[in-house]
């Protein structure tokens, strides 16, 4: 009986350091002050663009929930994947115990994004994807369905003899082409009517210069679909400075001010918006319970909606065009 005792006491003993041992393991992994230490790179810093804002709001929102030290660093322009890699290179030196990426590239990104696998460090994507999976989790719009919505909605205005140009944002991304592809997919048929593609490089001077140009080149141009807000913006612009409003139809994707304005003056017809402050809180959290040892999916799709003058002042739709921003 006393060898049984003594058994059980030191079993107890084993399984009571087995905890305290991972209860100082888990702490000592924690960054600064005990918080878990994340970097998040994201494709661009750009007060002016309410995506990238409200992004990095829902970001900032779930640190301050779930005690994270979170970094928040991006190239000089979305397109800039070299400046990128070096970001990320730099982020391996800095050890945290998560790095947030939105890749700028499907392919380019890729060897810089392997050296975080190979340090250790979780890895969960933001936005977009690579073209190879290295992430634990990607958080981020269904960009092929949300393409698709867009080029349905776009296929309702198209006659007979219809013109349709496409302005891409940043060639290669992955969110570029699985737009393009998921609206090329809605036209079926139509597709044949796609006249002409570009790419502004996310800048919304370039996409305006770029559909002044397809004006003069396509006299009879009569629908343009924008990838982004950048390119919707900027073609907006464009038909609206040449006084063509009524006989060119733009459709494009995000809720920035300019856009809510263009849509309630009918330059724009309908915009695809997505789910940016949820896509943020949801990166960090999502790196959080990866880092904690927690089952998180490989694919969480953040959402969207179609957006046009008929249900803009909806209930439902202005919570999503203005979401809850701390004061």
């Amino acid at each position: 009986m006393n060898l049984i005792k003594k058994l059980l006491f030191c079993f107890a003993l084993f399984i009571l350091s087995i905890g305290i041992w991972n209860i100082f393991y888990i702490q000592g992994e924690r960054g600064e002050n005990g918080k878990i230490k994340m970097i998040y790179i994201a494709k661009v810093i750009d007060e002016a663009n309410d995506f990238w804002t409200q992004l990095l709001e829902g970001a900032y929102m779930a640190a301050m929930e779930y005690e994270v030290d979170l970094e928040v660093v991006a190239a000089d322009k979305e397109d800039n994947y070299k400046a990128q890699n070096k970001l990320i290179e730099w982020a391996i030196t800095q050890k945290p115990e998560v790095i947030l990426l939105s890749p700028s590239s499907y392919t380019e990104t890729i060897p810089a994004a392997e050296k975080i696998i190979e340090a250790g460090i979780c890895l969960i994507l933001i936005d977009s994807a690579m073209g190879k999976q290295l992430e634990e989790s990607k958080i981020a719009t269904d960009n092929i369905k949300a393409g698709f919505m867009e080029g349905e909605y776009l296929k309702s205005f198209i006659k007979e003899d219809s013109k349709i140009v496409i302005i891409g944002h940043v060639k290669g991304t992955s969110t570029a082409i699985e737009r393009e592809r998921g609206l090329r997919q809605a036209l079926g048929e139509d597709e044949e009517k796609i006249v002409d593609v570009a790419f502004c490089d996310s800048e919304y001077e370039k996409a305006e210069q770029i559909m002044e140009t397809m004006l003069a080149k396509h006299k009879d141009i009569d629908l343009v679909a924008g990838l982004n807000e950048y390119s919707a913006v900027g073609a907006a612009r464009a038909v609206k400075k040449a006084g063509l409003s009524s006989q060119v139809r733009v459709v494009g994707f995000d809720s920035s001010l300019e856009e809510i304005r263009l849509l309630e003056e009918g330059v724009l017809q309908g915009i695809v918006v997505q789910k940016p402050f949820k896509m943020g809180y949801l990166g960090v959290k999502t790196g959080v319970m990866a880092f904690q040892g927690d089952k998180v999916p490989e694919n969480i799709d953040s959402g969207f909606e179609l957006i046009t003058k008929d249900n803009m002042y909806a209930e439902n739709i202005q919570e999503l065009i203005f979401p809850f921003k701390e004061d």
